[in-house]
């Protein structure tokens, strides 16, 4: 921090040194990509943008911590060297949960793109240069975690082990799904697995099995030597696309079942796997650590942890679904609302059905939760009445936007008459098996939200602010106001809560680090907080907002993935120091106008384009709003982008003629300034409150005011 703090006032000192349209690093690959636990190991991280003045790692979760190794010193000639490539240490605790974790690094840039690591209880091997050959394989000892990259075009990588007596391993590849969160990587890894025997023939091979990452289970019959083959399917490389195999003669559960459990109560857990010997089921009780919805959990088993196990942790009563249903001719098991089923599709073409009563009117929702579970199942749902007629379907759902998952929902379904209903499920593609487990959620339509920020990350610097944008998506017919507020911040900043209207989507949270604020950085959490329902039935509800990871997709689009964290990170002063209002409230009638001037203050030596703009948007796609209904920016007459050494610009923000009234509305003004096609730098000015005031009453204020 010594070293940081002796930078940060050589930046502020000396003009000579400017960073320069500045981005901070964007986290593109780690080897090895594994760490061990009860261990210290040295990593290679890379980056695009530089990583120099990196001072701080952030891991998610605990028992993992991360250092920088690389020393960071200023470059002879006065100039900030580009450091795209520097050595990280993680330490890992033995009581440590396994898994993929999140990190990423912190400097005077900010805070990087989120980076993982797999951690593991198995020894690391590492890819040697050359082993494209079944002469030239890189030899390993398994068990092992072994790491490497296909690095290039037709790239084979071959890795020998040798076993002394017969065994059943298990191979689990994690590629594809360390490359999600990876926002400037367009391409990820499609990796096929393939074992070979001393003559070079197949033995056993797997593709997809979690999604693009393939898995396989194999009794080898004799002793001898072996190579595992990894390759993309399409033999296509890149030097970003690492991957970890975790080789393992240990029990490896595949799923479960039942695949979820009511919070704080008991279960009896049949376990589904290899190398599972005489154990079949574990008893295990989710503790007041195990929060609600879809987790990561490690069982216990004799002598120690299973692997990582998804399930689902529900609220309401999980039933287990009975092969025969007593007392039901049809063999439909009736099912609790609230409450839910754990069931497996057995075998090939089995429909398992359930049976529930309502009146007419009521509303319902039913979730399945599979795929996301790690399930092998793709499952379909459908409702029928008593008459086998289908009343409602659907296959995959969609969830935080543009996101999908093979997963099923039908939601604030209503009962057409009053009456049983049948909630049916399947396999879509009628495949089954032990590993076809699924939940399936059942619950009364009730107004609710949900909310998710539209990036990872905010960077501030000493004296500027920046600002947070939230969506929501509103469900079954809940149309209120939400508050926004923010928990954890760091020392040194301060937060202006906004709010989403009624009539909106969109709200933000403008944060403000002090003139003198240090270099700092925390982990946020953002809280949605709002009335649902009405009359007797009104509570208050409040609902932690998910993070997402920008994504640059091909052809220039941007997306988003679900993430664990939202750094809030101030770093040294950069290319912009500050975003001035003429104006810091304005109150519109409808069908009026108001300019509001805005002035930047530029780091000495920067001169790119910095772009104006109170909406956050790409291309033709609108991510935040946050302006309201009526409201919008008249570009034609606003000046936005501030060329050269431009400092001043404004925006001229107009109300439609039927501009519904509105009180204080918590905006940004945003300076932006291109990282490259899709991220840009966000500065934000202090909080514009915009109000849209009637024009009855506001001529009864001016004439208050006049008397």
């Amino acid at each position: 921090m010594l070293r940081l703090t002796c930078m940060l006032l050589m930046f502020l000192f000396l003009p000579a040194i400017s960073w320069g349209q500045t981005s901070y690093p964007m986290l593109m690959g780690l080897k090895p990509a594994a760490a061990q636990l009860g261990t210290s190991s040295e990593h290679e991280l890379e980056s695009r943008y530089s990583m120099f003045g990196a001072d701080r790692v952030i891991v998610s979760g605990e028992g993992v911590t991360g250092k920088i190794v690389t020393p960071m010193e200023p470059g002879k000639d006065g100039k900030v060297p580009s450091l795209t490539k520097i050595k990280i240490e993680f330490t890992v605790t033995k009581e440590a949960a396994e898994g993929v974790r999140e990190f990423r690094v912190l400097g005077p840039t900010g805070a990087s793109t989120l980076g993982q690591v797999v951690i593991t209880r198995l020894p690391i091997a590492n890819e040697s240069d050359k082993n494209d050959t079944i002469e030239t394989a890189t030899e390993v000892t398994v068990p092992a975690a072994i790491c490497g990259t296909v690095e290039k075009s037709e790239d084979v990588d071959l890795f020998k082990f040798h076993l002394d007596a017969p065994a059943t391993l298990t191979f689990h590849t994690l590629a594809m799904r360390l490359q999600d969160k990876i926002h400037d990587l367009q391409s990820h890894v499609d990796p096929i697995l393939t074992i070979r025997n001393s003559t070079g023939s197949t033995v056993a091979a797997a593709d997809n099995v979690y999604a693009a990452d393939p898995y396989l289970s194999h009794t080898f019959s004799e002793a001898g030597d072996y190579y595992i083959e990894v390759r993309d399917v399409r033999y296509k490389g890149n030097r970003y696309w690492n991957y970890v195999i975790e080789v393992s003669d240990q029990p490896y559960i595949e799923t479960i079942h039942p695949i979820a459990v009511q919070q704080g109560q008991p279960a009896s857990v049949k376990l589904i796997g290899t190398n599972l010997g005489e154990l079949d089921s574990v008893e295990w009780q989710p503790g007041e650590g195990v929060a609600l919805g879809m987790q990561e959990v490690q069982l216990p088993l004799p002598g120690g942890r299973s692997n990582p196990v998804l399930l689902a942790v529900s609220e309401h009563p999980v039933e287990v679904e009975q092969l025969f249903s007593e007392g039901s001719e049809k063999g439909e098991q009736a099912i609790s609302i609230p409450g839910g089923i754990a069931g497996q599709i057995e075998q090939v073409s089995d429909i398992d059905s359930y049976k529930f009563t309502a009146k007419k009117g009521e509303r319902f929702t039913f979730e399945t939760i599979a795929r996301r579970l790690n399930s092998a199942m793709d499952p379909i749902i459908w409702i029928t009445n008593s008459d086998g007629k289908s009343l409602s379907e659907n296959d995959d759902l969609r969830t935080w936007g543009k996101r999908t998952y093979q997963d099923s929902m039908i939601e604030n379904w209503a009962a057409p008459a009053d009456g049983d209903y049948v909630i049916n499920i399947r396999d879509v593609h009628l495949r089954g098996g032990e590993q076809f487990t699924y939940f399936l959620s059942a619950t009364r339509s009730e107004p609710y939200f949900e909310l998710v920020l539209d990036t990872d990350k905010t960077q501030l610097t000493p004296g500027t602010s920046g600002v947070l944008f939230a969506r929501t998506v509103r469900k079954n017919g809940f149309t209120g106001e939400i508050e926004l507020s923010v928990e954890n911040l760091p020392e040194g900043v301060t937060a202006h809560g906004g709010r989403i209207l009624s009539t909106g989507t969109d709200g933000c949270i403008i944060l403000e680090a002090a003139a003198d604020a240090k270099p700092t950085a925390m982990n946020i959490i953002v809280h949605g907080k709002a009335t649902v329902g009405e009359g007797d039935e009104a509570r208050e509800v409040s609902v932690a907002a998910q993070s997402m990871q920008e994504i640059y997709m091909p052809g220039g689009g941007r997306n988003h993935w679900p993430v664990s964290m939202h750094t809030v990170a101030v770093g040294a002063p950069s290319d912009i120091r500050s975003v001035q209002l003429d104006q810091m409230e304005i109150s519109l009638k409808p069908g009026e106008s108001i300019k509001v001037g805005v002035t930047i203050e530029r780091a000495e030596g920067f001169d790119k384009n910095v772009t104006l703009d109170m909406l956050f948007q790409h291309l033709s796609t609108k991510y935040a709003n946050v302006l309201p209904k009526g409201i919008t920016i008249d570009s034609k007459k606003s000046k936005t982008l501030l060329t050269a050494k431009e400092s001043s610009g404004h925006l001229l923000i107009t109300a439609a003629k039927d501009a519904p009234a509105v009180e204080k509305q918590l905006c940004s003004v945003m300076a932006n300034i291109s990282l490259n096609f899709v991220m840009k730098a966000t500065y934000s000015s202090q909080p514009l409150f915009i109000s849209v005031v009637p024009e009855v009453a506001a001529e009864k204020v001016a004439d208050a005011d006049k008397k």
